[in-house]
């Protein structure tokens, strides 16, 4: 009994060294993904790659489409909106593949503008949208206008565009027309159902716009962070809720594949307050468990069954695949280079990266989670550009400036 008792207390004792070990065997190199001031990380060039050949070769992109459009309309759509984002960066990165890129960019709005014109905005959309009308006149989605203006307004922040701009506009006064019908100033992205990452996406392509054609939005952008830090606050958490009604009812409270890029966006309206917001979305999503990082769907407070953004649910430790994957552009966006190596290193774990003829594919991932994770690695010449622009128009005039981005910075870093 003796002997028994100590080999299991042995098995035990090598169990927890290997376990506490493990991490270490899957432990990412940052340097391949992140980091720079110009050109791609080796990690990061073999992700785009697979994409700039998947929208250059029709059979491959009609195969990952509809592999997308088979579990959620939206990833389809949401796909193309990170995809935009990551290229936009990538041609700012890399001005000497920029045509090469701007090129899979137009391909890419043009089509989705013409799809939308053929089928209506419920082509985007998940069935249940046409189960009632939407609450506003014009029976618009912001997810859809606010997507396509940010893709818009990216692609002339790389390069200039009289036809898109044109477009942008038209997208952009429809959506503030409807968040001025509504009592906290959101719009639906569903009949009577605003996500609140829509509306920041709305934001961000408002503040887009007004460095690109010299426009001054800043009251009603200050209007809004008024009303959402007033309305829109989860009590117990201090972070804001995802999905709610038009006169701001609540119906999902903090999420993870929400907040962290409501927090990404909210950093070109108002820097200290969406580094507030990832912090707080640090605290109360972001783990670690023996050297991996990984992040819930909801604080302890707040508890919702699973849906389809979520992704799988891990029990017991609440981990989530979708919260997880946004957590990735989260940290990678407010520097958070822990939390970011945590995250890195279960995507290696498990993700079951895959490296063949000079492309990375995520297979545990699909098409929109892996642009999310590209335009995480790529992201910040295009903020940084909007940033730098709207300062050097606006100090002088209002005094303030954001510290983060040089006024006389020197190109997009």
């Amino acid at each position: 009994m003796r002997g028994a008792v100590r080999a299991l207390i042995a098995l035990g004792s090598a169990t927890a060294v290997w376990l506490g070990l493990l991490h270490l065997l899957f432990m990412a190199d940052l340097d391949d993904f992140f980091g720079g001031d110009s050109g791609l990380r080796p990690g990061a060039a073999s992700l785009a790659a697979r994409h700039v050949k998947m929208w250059s070769e029709p059979t491959l992109k009609e195969l990952e489409l509809k592999k997308m459009r088979q579990s959620n309309a939206e990833w389809d759509f949401m796909g193309r909106t990170f995809l935009v984002l990551a290229l936009a960066n990538m041609s700012l990165r890399d001005p000497g593949s920029a045509d090469k890129y701007v090129d899979v960019i137009d391909r890419i709005i043009d089509e989705t503008i013409k799809i939308e014109a053929e089928h209506g905005v419920y082509y985007f959309l998940m069935p249940y949208a046409r189960e009632r009308p939407f609450m506003a006149k014009s029976g618009r989605s912001i997810f859809v206008d606010g997507e396509i203006a940010l893709m818009l307004a990216a692609r002339r922040i790389v390069r200039e565009s009289d036809e898109y701009a044109t477009l942008l506009e038209q997208r952009l006064d429809s959506m503030v027309h409807q968040m001025k019908d509504s009592p906290v100033m959101c719009s639906e992205s569903y009949p009577d159902e605003c996500w609140m990452f829509c509306n920041a996406v709305g934001m961000a392509a408002l503040r887009m716009s007004d460095v690109l054609d010299g426009t001054d939005h800043s009251e009603f952008i200050s209007d809004w962070l008024a009303s959402i830090k007033r309305n829109l606050v989860d009590s117990d958490t201090g972070m804001l809720i995802s999905s709610f009604s038009v006169d701001g009812q609540a119906f999902d409270g903090p999420e993870g594949s929400s907040i962290w890029m409501v927090a990404h966006c909210l950093d070109l309206v108002d820097p200290e307050f969406a580094r507030d917001q990832y912090c707080r979305a640090r605290q109360e999503l972001g783990r670690s468990v023996l050297g991996f990082g990984y992040a819930r769907e909801w604080p302890r407070s707040w508890q919702s069954p699973a849906d389809v953004d979520s992704g799988p649910i891990i029990p017991v430790l609440e981990m989530s695949a979708g919260s997880s994957g946004m957590a990735v552009l989260g940290a990678a966006s407010f520097e958070d280079r822990e939390f970011l190596l945590g995250l890195m290193t279960s995507l290696k774990f498990a993700g079951f990266p895959v490296r063949r003829d000079g492309e990375l594919k995520f297979c545990a991932s699909n098409q929109v989670g892996d642009a999310v994770l590209l335009y995480a690695m790529v992201q910040g010449p295009v903020w940084a550009s909007v940033k730098r622009r709207w300062n050097e128009a606006h100090v002088s005039s209002v005094g303030w400036v954001d510290k983060s981005v040089p006024v006389a910075a020197a190109g997009e870093l």
